[in-house]
C-alpha cells in the first residue's frame, strides 16, 4: 500500500481522554493503517514558539502547521479531539479534490450558547468551526506561505478564516463530517460527531446531545483494563 493516510489530532491535556476516546473511534472503524499524531505543544518546541495568548485550547493555531509537518507533500487531515468518527476514516481522505488547497464543512450557523466547556467564552464570528475538520492538499503551493514563523505572527482572524486562500481554493465537505452535537439536531447519519460545546468528558455535557456514542467509544478505551 503506497497512499498514506495521515491523520493530526490536537491535543489538550485538560482533555486528554477526549484524544484517546477519538483515536478509538477512528482506529475501530477504519479499513486501512492510519498514522496519527497528536499536536501537542511540548512536542513543537522545536519547531515551533506558540506566541499567541488567546484561545480556548492548546492547539488553536498549532493546526495550520499541518502542512509542513507533512512535508508539504500529500493528503493530511487535521481534526480537533473533541469528536468521535462513526465511519472509516478513508471515506473522507478520498474526497480530495487536487485542484482545491483544502476541504472543510462551510458551517453557516449561529450558536445556541454564550458560554462552552471550561467557562470559555463562545462567540459568533465568520466561518466559526471550519477550521475544526481540514482536509489539507498538503502540496498545493498556496501553503508555503504557512512556516512556524508565519503562523506565530499571524491573527486567529486570518488563519481561522483561511485568509491566504481564494475562496475558489476552499473545497465543500458534507455537513456529516463535522456534525456540531447541541448546535445542530440530533442526526443518526452523521460521520463525525463534533462536541464543539463540550466534550462528554466534561460533567456539565456528559449527557449532551449523541453523548451516547462518545461514551461507546471511551469505553472501548477503557475495556479490559483492570481485568
Amino acid at each position: 500500500m503506497n497512499k498514506s493516510y495521515r491523520l493530526f489530532v490536537g491535543f489538550d491535556q485538560r482533555e486528554a481522554i477526549a484524544y484517546h476516546t477519538f483515536c478509538q473511534s477512528v482506529i475501530q472503524n477504519a479499513s486501512v493503517p492510519v498514522s496519527i499524531t497528536p499536536l501537542s505543544l511540548n512536542t513543537l518546541t522545536s519547531v515551533y514558539d506558540e506566541t499567541h495568548t488567546d484561545g480556548s485550547n492548546d492547539f488553536i493555531y498549532s493546526r495550520f502547521l499541518v502542512p509542513f509537518l507533512s512535508n508539504f507533500s500529500g493528503t493530511s487531515l487535521f481534526a480537533d479531539g473533541d469528536m468521535v468518527v462513526e465511519t472509516d476514516i478513508r471515506d473522507l481522505f478520498e474526497q480530495l479534490d487536487p485542484e482545491k488547497a483544502l476541504h472543510v464543512v462551510q458551517h453557516n450557523y449561529k450558536t445556541k450558547a454564550s458560554r462552552k466547556y471550561l467557562g470559555n467564552k463562545n462567540e459568533d464570528y465568520p466561518r466559526k468551526n471550519w477550521s475544526s475538520v481540514i482536509l489539507w492538499n498538503c502540496e498545493h503551493p498556496a501553503h508555503k506561505v504557512l512556516t512556524p514563523e508565519f503562523v506565530s505572527r499571524q491573527t486567529g482572524a486570518f488563519l481561522h478564516r483561511f485568509q491566504w486562500l481564494t475562496d475558489e481554493q476552499i473545497g465543500h465537505l458534507a455537513p456529516e463530517w463535522n456534525w456540531l452535537a447541541e448546535e445542530y439536531p440530533e442526526n443518526q447519519d452523521s460521520k463525525l460527531i463534533h462536541y464543539t460545546l463540550g466534550t462528554p468528558c466534561f460533567k456539565d455535557y456528559a449527557n449532551c446531545s449523541q453523548s451516547n456514542r462518545w461514551h461507546y467509544y471511551k469505553e472501548q478505551v477503557n475495556d479490559g483494563i483492570g481485568k
